[in-house]
């Protein structure tokens, strides 16, 4: 059953609608879960990570009590502190993460604390994003704002829903040095990465990225798991979860039944990463 954050995860968090949720038989493994643009908590993802075991911590970083009204400028600080309080109470601790919240998980993963990173529909590069008056990093560090690739200004949707893929497609091949400078440094995440990708991805390049990433990390010596489907779209499905229908109004690719095969095919890489009950069997 779900419980409320006790006192140093509210503390973090500062959010009511934080849910941590803790497993009958724990394997010692603490998970962050952070969702994408919808801005929510993704509590059932948490809760089917805890009924294998892990202490699992659905998480809003935007939109929240204390929080950026919208996925810009982020602090990168407010996931430490997530990971400080899942570190007081677990032997490891990992962070999981669909779309903006992959983005976040692959840049907090460089944290030497993480020993998992999981990143559905993942980015290679940091992106921007709209504050209200200009467009301005996705994260900060130290209060400074990441270098992200910017959007291509004149860019139109030609569909409805809207595609956003070619947006992003465009908009990285049209400025290479903001793209390179914007590259998120996988190299330093010492922990297992698992990406898990869409090759019908109608939001953005995300099998595209998530190759970027594992030749950035092979070329630095280091393994990389990657699962993709080519029917899959922006939204994976594990076994036992739901399709998921909040979110920006967008087509989003894929199909139930593609969506659902690609989580199915996806979770004993993510159950061996997080020490699952099921991968220790």
């Amino acid at each position: 059953m779900p419980e409320r954050p006790p006192s140093a995860f509210s503390s973090v968090l500062g959010d009511p609608e934080a849910r941590l949720f803790k497993p009958a038989r724990p394997t010692g493994t603490g998970v962050v879960v952070l969702a994408g643009s919808s801005g929510r908590v993704d509590a059932a993802r948490a809760e089917l990570l805890s009924r294998h075991g892990a202490l699992a911590l659905a998480m809003r970083w935007f939109g929240g009590p204390g929080q950026q009204p919208g996925p810009f400028e982020v602090p990168l600080e407010l996931f430490s502190q997530a990971v400080d309080a899942l570190g007081s109470e677990c032997d490891h601790v990992a962070l999981m993460g669909t779309s903006f919240g992959a983005e976040a998980s692959l840049l907090a993963g460089r944290d030497q604390r993480i020993s998992a990173t999981v990143a559905f529909a993942p980015s290679s590069v940091v992106w921007g994003a709209w504050n209200g008056d200009h467009f301005t990093s996705h994260w900060t560090a130290g209060g400074e704002a990441l270098p992200f690739v910017p959007f291509l200004p004149d860019w139109e949707p030609d569909g409805d829903p809207p595609s956003y893929l070619s947006l992003y497609q465009l908009s990285l091949a049209e400025d290479e040095g903001a793209a390179l400078r914007a590259a998120i440094p996988v190299e330093n995440i010492s922990g297992e990465v698992v990406l898990v990708a869409g090759g019908d991805d109608r939001v953005w390049p995300s099998t595209d990225f998530a190759m970027r990433i594992a030749r950035r990390r092979s070329e630095n010596g280091l393994e990389t798991v990657v699962v993709s489907g080519e029917d899959a779209g922006h939204r994976t499905i594990l076994p036992g979860e739901q399709a998921v229908e909040v979110g920006m109004r967008m087509a989003r690719g894929g199909s139930v039944e593609a969506d659902s095969e690609l989580g199915r095919r996806a979770w004993p890489s993510i159950a061996a990463a997080l020490r699952l009950n099921e991968a220790t069997n």
